[in-house]
């Protein structure tokens, strides 16, 4: 079967939707989402978006806390381009029906996070992401010109190589004309050709055992621009969340938002005593990699499994009006914020790394962009700022729409790639060999490229990573295509990318630490 549509978005999260509402005045826009509609990274943001609202705050100190936090690696170019703009996309959200948190004053209840030298963060309560998707799906409802397939899975991106020719990644020209998609209600595998193409995939989370992120989150974006010979950069710098909830029955693990140490939760041992003061003048409000490097040490030394975050010294109207999820979530598990600790440790929470695209979103593969947190803007450098990825999403998506207006008008749909080869006729194999390579790349990834790494547990991790690659390969080639693998063959490529990164960068910083090369 072949569709054929204007704009193809691939992902319903902040980036792919708010494009979506931008380009659809201009002709037909299809979103594809291997899952529900709503279910994204963006769902899951707790925190809030970071942005310049009024004073004392001022652009310029929100661009120097977002270079800081980058540790030296961020296009400075870039940071003054998304922060000065911020003002004016948030106001397209609040436009759009997002309904962020207000003081009795009326004015934006900005909440302040860990890097922030001023409170900017709008928030609405501690699940500031669910209410911005909840906005923007009731636009794209309402467009007449905006479809909406989900549990499509897009399996590989169209290029010349589908014609017969050869890419490599040194092709000056490589050209997007769309996607093989699976649905996954009639299993059949569809041809989708489009003149334009975001991929706003999300993250990869889920390469590692312990994640904030939703089941969904397995770099499907990355590796399918990484397969198309498109460039991918930055995948050393995997940001882990500080604080998850700790409860190792549960996958994926409940965020437990930073803006908590924003209000002046304090992360203490086991027994009681603070330890933040040891690794950073700026206590539990530090930048994400040193608080997450601190919990490791103190996990590591002390040989426990967790920490606890302490907000019983907090207002408890004030704690539990700004956080009531999360208060809720832990009343199911007995463990009351106002009155106990809150047992926490770190996971694996957002990809800094990703599809190198420029100003204008622009992926190295002609007509196809990359927004949100699939893509490498150059903003976060070598570790993101709280908060900054709603913002990036927001702003990049414009930007695109801006620049893939023109493109648009002068491209056509590409008429002559064959229909997906389904030769492959062995039905697929046991779910428990697929289950146990997911288990072992996750576990691979854990213990040899989180938090703190070394050449040799890198190098361990891709001798044991390519044995998983040659075997989950040869199960694609021969087998019928299922999503399972699908995924699992892109965590394995994923992984492999950011392993071979983390083994280039011979120095520890940002987000990137290793015991080799320790910091000066």
């Amino acid at each position: 079967m072949k569709r054929k549509i204007d704009f193809l978005i691939i992902g319903s999260g902040i980036a792919g939707l708010s494009y979506a509402l931008k380009v659809a005045s201009h002709g037909k826009v299809l979103i594809l989402t291997k899952a529900n509609e709503d279910e994204s990274n963006t769902k899951y943001a707790q925190g809030g978006i970071a942005g310049v609202m009024h004073k004392p705050d001022s652009y310029e100190k929100h661009i120097q806390d977002t270079l800081i936090c980058g540790d030296g690696l961020c296009n400075e170019e870039v940071v003054r381009m998304v922060v000065t703009e911020s003002t004016e996309r948030i106001k397209e959200l609040i436009e759009w029906g997002a309904r962020f948190d207000k003081n009795p004053k009326g004015e934006f209840d900005l909440g302040k996070e860990g890097g922030h030298s001023e409170n900017r963060v709008l928030h609405h309560k501690d699940n500031t992401g669910f209410e911005i998707e909840r906005a923007l799906l009731q636009q794209v409802h309402a467009h007449p010109n905006i479809e909406i397939l989900d549990h499509y899975f897009a399996l590989e991106i169209l290029t010349q190589h589908h014609l017969g020719k050869r890419v490599t990644s040194k092709s000056p020209d490589t050209e997007c004309y769309g996607v093989y998609a699976l649905n996954l209600k009639t299993n059949r595998i569809e041809q989708i050709l489009a003149r334009i193409t975001l991929m706003a995939t999300g993250g990869g989370g889920q390469v590692y055992a312990t994640t904030t992120n939703p089941l969904i989150a397995t770099g499907d974006g990355v590796a399918m621009v990484y397969r198309a010979k498109g460039k991918v950069e930055n995948m050393e710098f995997f940001q882990f969340h500080p604080t998850s909830l700790y409860n190792p029955d549960e996958r994926p693990s409940y965020l437990i938002t930073e803006a908590m140490r924003g209000f002046g939760g304090i992360l203490k041992t086991i027994d009681g005593k603070e330890f933040m003061q040891k690794y950073d003048k700026r206590g539990s409000l530090a930048p994400r990699d040193i608080t997450a490097r601190a919990i490791d040490n103190e996990l590591k030394i002390r040989g426990d499994d967790f920490v606890y975050l302490d907000c019983r010294h907090l207002d408890k109207d004030g704690l539990l009006k700004h956080f009531p999820n999360i208060h809720k979530k832990c009343l199911s598990l007995g463990i009351d914020i106002s009155k106990d600790y809150i047992p926490v440790v770190p996971a694996s929470h957002y990809m800094c790394g990703g599809i190198k695209v420029d100003m204008n979103g622009r992926s190295t593969i002609k007509n196809l962009y990359a927004a949100g947190e699939c893509s490498c803007t150059g903003l976060h450098g070598a570790n993101r700022l709280a908060s900054n990825s709603l913002l990036e999403a927001v702003v990049y998506s414009h930007r695109a729409y801006e620049d893939s207006i023109a493109q648009f008008k002068k491209t056509n749909h590409c008429e002559t790639i064959p229909d997906w080869n389904a030769e492959r006729t062995a039905s697929p194999e046991e779910m428990v060999l697929i289950i146990q390579s997911m288990r072992e790349v996750q576990s691979i990834m854990t213990n040899y490229v989180g938090i703190v790494r070394s050449n040799l547990r890198l190098k361990r991790a891709f001798d044991r990573l390519l044995i998983l690659h040659y075997e989950t390969e040869s199960l694609y080639e021969r087998t019928t295509v299922s999503p399972e693998l699908c995924q699992l063959r892109n965590i394995i490529k994923v992984s492999y990318i950011i392993i071979k990164s983390a083994m280039m960068r011979k120095e520890s910083i940002g987000l990137h630490y290793t015991i080799d090369y320790p910091r000066k």
